[in-house]
């Protein structure tokens, strides 16, 4: 085993190339079923669930109260509505272009119902889409889009996301060195303030059980911001751990048996076997793919973004739709704003809808995370309908852009 490891498994990440053949090879693999990355955290226990919002710094006591639960709308806990990420990170890459370097770029989610305690999640994840482009970080890269459909054991779908990955030559993007004049930044007294007080009140703005009615919302409102910052070691530590992610030692050398290109040999950690990954945690292996240092996991950045509408729309709201896109690197000791507006206030399929402009902005003032939702708002109006889980509701969301 060990001599069929050493062969294989080199001494540093892949340095694969993005070439016609390979985008070729990539493109017969769309309609195949993925297997489950995991599969992680499929039992939605109440601890389960705690422990994914610790892992993400969200605080509504929708999620993690269970008396709070009891006396809301919904009548117990339900878990945030990421959570599925526990799963498995739809989007990421695992598939296809051997050797060239991933980055997850976003998810499109449409939610149907709650996940409960008790529930357990299960999950069909389809290859659907492979697109080339050119960027100004690596030149040539190519867009990869999956799609999963998430159930519980009733088999009722809970929810069914677009995930989008890029993928990158190692090599280019060193060579092209977009992020090479980035440094780290430095905060003032009154921006390390201005942080303090944002963390510190941020409870104080999740509408919880006072009812957010439709009838009150007006388009333009600005919500209540959100900031999760500066990104530290134990927040990207912290989110692996509330995703139930964790595999080492003999877990970790099998899989790189498996998969040799997707794990190396790192010297900094003796020799040790690491995934290709390792750049969310390591400096220099994030270099070595022109990223200007460590940076945090996309999943828990759309679940940031997630967690500024849901403290925003109140327990008896239901979050139909959200999508985030991740267009510039969240590294180590940046902030992000999350902020937000209403866009639209409409009907549909007799139900009352408002749709937000969600985006995330660093410490410099860049749009990092642009990205929409919709949310179903109670009504006063009698004759419009009560979002329960499972209601039909059509929003004509695209499966494959």
């Amino acid at each position: 085993m060990t001599a069929v490891l050493e062969s294989d498994v080199g001494h540093a990440p892949a340095e694969g190339k993005i070439t016609d053949a390979a985008i070729a090879e990539a493109r017969e693999m769309i309609g195949l079923q993925l297997r489950p990355e995991g599969p992680y955290l499929q039992d939605a226990s109440a601890d389960a669930i705690r422990n994914f919002c610790n892992g993400i710094g969200d605080l509504n006591p929708l999620f993690r109260d269970a008396e709070h639960g009891r006396l809301s709308r919904q009548g117990s806990v339900v878990a945030h509505p990421m959570f599925p990420m526990a799963f498995g990170w739809i989007g990421r890459t695992r598939w296809g272009l051997p050797g060239v370097h991933g980055f997850y770029a976003g998810n499109d989610w449409e939610l149907f119902r709650h996940i409960r305690p008790g529930d357990r999640i299960t999950a069909i994840e389809r290859v659907v889409g492979v697109e080339p482009k050119e960027s100004k970080f690596s030149g040539r890269l190519v867009l990869q889009y999956v799609e999963a459909s998430y159930a519980n054991q009733r088999g009722e779908l809970v929810a069914r996301a677009l995930g989008t990955c890029t993928r990158h030559e190692r090599k280019a993007s060193r060579d092209t060195g977009k992020y090479k004049d980035i440094h780290s930044y430095e905060y003032t007294p009154e921006e390390f303030a201005a942080l303090d007080e944002a963390i510190l009140k941020e409870d104080r703005n999740i509408r919880g059980n006072a009812v957010r009615y439709w009838e009150d919302v007006k388009e333009g409102e600005v919500l209540p911001s959100i900031v999760r910052g500066p990104l530290s070691l134990m927040d990207t530590m912290g989110f692996l751990v509330g995703c139930g992610r964790g595999h080492t030692h003999g877990i970790v050398f099998k899989e790189a048996v498996k998969h040799p290109g997707h794990f190396f040999r790192n010297p900094e950690a003796g020799g040790g076997i690491e995934y290709t990954g390792i750049g969310h945690h390591r400096e220099s292996v994030a270099k070595e793919v022109g990223v200007p240092g460590t940076y945090d996991y996309g999943p828990q950045r759309s679940s940031w973004m997630c967690s500024l509408v849901t403290n925003w729309m109140g327990d008896a709201a239901f979050l139909k739709r959200v999508r985030t896109e991740m267009r510039r690197f969240n590294t180590m000791g940046d902030s992000t704003w999350c902020k937000g507006r209403v866009s639209r206030k409409y009907e549909k399929d007799g139900f009352a809808l408002v749709d937000l402009e969600i985006w995330g902005e660093n410490q410099r003032g860049e749009i990092t995370t642009p990205g929409l939702a919709t949310v179903v708002l109670p009504s006063r109006d009698a004759n419009k309908r009560v979002f329960f889980d499972g209601s039909q509701l059509d929003l004509d969301l695209p499966t494959v852009r």
